[in-house]
């Protein structure tokens, strides 16, 4: 049996969100260490955890998510904005730490992979977000 498209889409999603985002009462994404591209890629996380605090799917999906996944989450019922609502009703407290960032690839192909630390449920998990460069914008490609 074939996982549902919808479903898949979500699977695929929610380990960024739950990485990347932040509901009440936690900290915001700190950016200060770092400087240049690393800078960028760091204020990209911050963006969405401030997107997702916000609970603005329109901005998650138009402005943090690289278009290759919004096009993903489009093929669902109700596209991206839908599946971001839906996950964002998902989420619980998080704090969220970008540990180091790591850019790479020529300036035509730009990529990057951010190492974070989040808590979630008083566990601490490290993880890997993708990121791409688009029309001169980091976004989120992706987990690992």
């Amino acid at each position: 049996m074939t996982v549902p498209l919808t479903r898949a889409l979500a699977l695929l999603c929610a380990p960024a969100l739950a990485l990347g985002l932040a509901a009440c009462g936690t900290k915001a994404v700190s950016t200060s260490s770092f400087k240049g591209e690393e800078h960028e890629v760091a204020q990209t996380i911050a963006n969405l955890q401030s997107d997702v605090s916000a609970a603005d799917q329109q901005k998650i999906c138009a402005n943090d998510l690289a278009s290759a996944l919004v096009t993903k989450l489009n093929a669902s019922s109700g596209g991206c904005k839908q599946a971001m609502k839906n996950q964002l009703a998902e989420l619980d407290n998080f704090e969220l730490a970008v540990q180091s960032v790591q850019v790479t690839g020529a300036p035509a192909q730009r990529r990057a992979t951010a190492k974070v630390r989040s808590i979630y449920e008083g566990k601490t998990r490290a993880s890997t977000l993708s990121l791409v460069k688009e029309g001169g914008k980091w976004k989120i490609s992706g987990l690992g």
